[in-house]
């Protein structure tokens, strides 16, 4: 998974397009299918997006996801769960303090968001993980979200 989630952030760009074409048609696909089906497929839908940015991102499905800001490398990896940026313990050969062997999730957001075109959105502060979202959608959160802006 390691290897899978640096070739992620040096990819970093070809993600940024993948995920700006692709994203739009699943969010209005669940859009549809939340509308016939209301919450019934929540569980197989939270499962493909898990195995499909797990594989690809060591995702940690936190339920509000910050990939496409974050260079494509995901927060929720660092050890001390810190999401906005490195804890001051990047070792100077750019890992991570907690885990020598790993490379500091924050210096590789860096490096995959100097590659994005939407690289600056990496400069914008987050809020702190809910975590009582953990282990939820966040594709079906934002088709939710989406859907009663539009209704309202």
């Amino acid at each position: 998974m390691y290897r899978i989630r640096l070739f992620a952030v040096r990819q970093s760009r070809l993600f940024e397009g993948l995920y700006n074409t692709v994203n739009p048609v699943i969010l209005m696909a669940l859009r549809g299918i939340t509308k016939v089906f209301g919450k019934k497929l929540d569980t197989p839908i939270t499962a493909m997006e898990a195995g499909l940015k797990g594989f690809l991102f060591d995702c940690q499905m936190c339920g509000d996801c910050a990939l496409s800001k974050t260079g494509m490398s995901c927060p929720m990896n660092c050890p001390k769960q810190i999401r906005n940026g490195p804890c001051g313990g990047v070792r100077a050969n750019g890992m991570c303090e907690v885990k020598p062997d790993m490379k500091c999730v924050w210096v590789a957001a860096w490096d995959g968001a100097s590659r994005m075109k939407g690289g600056e959105a990496i400069r914008s502060v987050e809020f702190a993980v809910d975590h009582r979202e953990k282990g939820t959608s966040t594709w079906l959160k934002l088709a939710r979200e989406k859907t009663e802006t539009h209704s309202s």
